[in-house]
């Protein structure tokens, strides 16, 4: 299951939302990545979600893949769509 998403909040992907995101993800037994850049790293592991950088306006692709795939991707659409819950 794939699903692209932008990053729209200002600060990008820096580590408080990206700590939101591995913590998130992390709740679910399915495998979990981000594609950007032209990389694809574990979404569970914060340094690997860094690394990638992103910046506002940064379109990334989320891969689930597991039992519980539909309710991680809905989670983490959401957490990505409310801007990480950033003003």
């Amino acid at each position: 299951m794939e699903k692209l998403v932008t990053i729209s909040n200002e600060s990008g992907l820096h580590a408080r939302p990206a700590a939101i995101f591995v913590k998130t993800a992390s709740q679910f037994n399915s495998q979990i990545s981000i594609e950007a850049r032209g990389s694809s790293v574990n979404a569970k592991s914060i340094m690997n979600i860094l690394s990638l950088g992103l910046k506002k306006g940064d379109e990334v692709k989320i891969v689930v893949n597991g039992v519980d795939e539909k309710e991680a991707m809905e989670a983490l659409v959401e957490l990505v769509e409310s801007k990480f819950n950033e003003a």
